[in-house]
């Protein structure tokens, strides 16, 4: 998991071009961005959603093997659980065509902020509990998901 702020994108141009690509989705994209899917490139894509945080977001943590999260809330902040694969247990079998398992929910690892100029990044070994609100209130988020592929 790599947690870093938006002021760093060009660091990400010499490390992945894929990232770099996904990274200057968020940085460009105006804050009145319509929900939906975007096509970034072949193998890189943007998902604007919006929802309420939670205290508990009811599914526990979630991993993907195919693709590269990077969670990006650029109108408020969440709180997103973080704990390796090697310590959870699966409640649901690999869905293939939604490319994620979920597991049961266990003491996080780690707990990150995203929001506010801030991004988490998050691989296939990194199962990670988005939704929950930072603070004991929920709040309003509006949120570029950018999937990458892992080739």
């Amino acid at each position: 998991m790599i947690l870093d702020s938006v002021d760093n994108i060009e660091f990400y141009k010499s490390f992945n071009a894929d990232i770099y690509e996904g990274l200057q989705f968020i940085k460009n994209a105006p804050v009145d961005i319509a929900l939906g899917e975007y096509p970034i490139s072949a193998n890189v894509k943007a998902l604007v959603m919006e929802y309420e945080t939670k205290i508990d977001n009811g599914f526990g943590y979630e991993a993907h093997k195919r693709v590269i999260d990077i969670q990006f809330p650029f109108i408020g902040k969440e709180l997103v659980k973080y704990v390796t694969l090697d310590k959870l247990s699966a409640y649901t079998a690999y869905d293939e065509v939604k490319d994620v398992t979920f597991y049961r929910t266990t003491e996080p690892e780690s707990e990150v902020v995203i929001g506010n100029g801030i991004y988490g990044i998050f691989f296939p070994i990194d199962a990670h509990a988005p939704q929950h609100c930072y603070s004991n209130m929920p709040e309003y988020i509006k949120k570029i998901v950018i999937k990458i592929k892992v080739t």
